[in-house]
């Protein structure tokens, strides 16, 4: 029989490192539009973009360029490749980044590697960016992550899992808040939700619930490898299952 309960699930350090992704939700969530989180915002564009060129290039077609503007948005050129996979890629490719991160930052190493591979992704967009938002961007972004590597190696103030932790955090968030911010809160007719979903209401709330559930699998897929829970494997791809029954539904 699947065990759904979480008692005895989490030691100090497991619990803490739950507690630190809801706090990063929260705040997150609360300074959404303010400019406090703008630095951050675009380098959760960039990210979105960035996916939006991989599948353009996995799919056999070449990327022109890409542009993150002051205003939180974002233009990748594409020329060829499969439209119907790249254009959802910017919001899966969001929710994936974010649980690759959420997951690097639970070992110094593997929030190094992230950190690294970050860094190096910022480096070679530098040669493709064809606005000066973008440049501005990556050049600020390997500077800050080269200080607070420095800080982490050098000093005691040993941030970096933090760093990697929050970024992961903003961009599983951002696959679900983007899609609800254009097209209810405000509608941008230029968004890739907008191009994808147009009008229609019910398509709106379907790939909301769809990123919402890419959001709660990849955090639970997450916690797997994060905490010894007393919830069973079978438990666990039954929920899946359910989940993805829930989706196909809508359908």
């Amino acid at each position: 029989m699947p065990n759904w309960e979480l008692r005895n699930c989490c030691n100090r350090d497991q619990g803490a490192f739950l507690i630190t992704i809801g706090v990063f939700t929260v705040v997150i969530l609360a300074l959404w539009r303010t400019f406090l989180l703008t630095p951050f915002k675009l380098i959760t564009v960039f990210l979105h973009e960035a996916s939006h060129a991989i599948a353009c290039k996995l799919t056999c077609g070449d990327v022109v360029g890409m542009q993150v503007h002051g205003n939180e948005g974002g233009v990748t050129q594409t020329r060829g490749g499969i439209y119907w996979l790249i254009l959802p890629a910017g919001y899966l490719g969001s929710s994936f980044w974010g649980m690759t991160l959420v997951l690097a930052s639970t070992n110094l190493l593997t929030a190094r590697i992230a950190a690294g591979c970050l860094v190096l992704a910022l480096f070679i967009v530098l040669f493709v960016a064809k606005n000066w938002t973008l440049r501005g961007l990556c050049i600020g972004f390997i500077i800050f992550l080269a200080v607070i590597w420095i800080l982490q190696e050098m000093t005691q103030v040993r941030i970096l899992r933090y760093v990697i932790l929050f970024i992961g955090v903003m961009n599983s968030l951002f696959s679900v808040y983007d899609i609800y911010d254009d097209l209810i809160s405000r509608r941008v007719n230029s968004s890739d939700a907008e191009n994808h979903l147009g009008n229609d209401i019910v398509y709106i709330s379907l790939w909301i619930h769809v990123s919402w559930t890419c959001h709660l699998i990849i955090r639970f897929r997450g916690l797997r490898y994060t905490i010894s829970s007393s919830i069973s494997y079978r438990a666990e791809q039954q929920c899946l299952k359910t989940w993805s029954a829930l989706v196909v539904s809508f359908f």
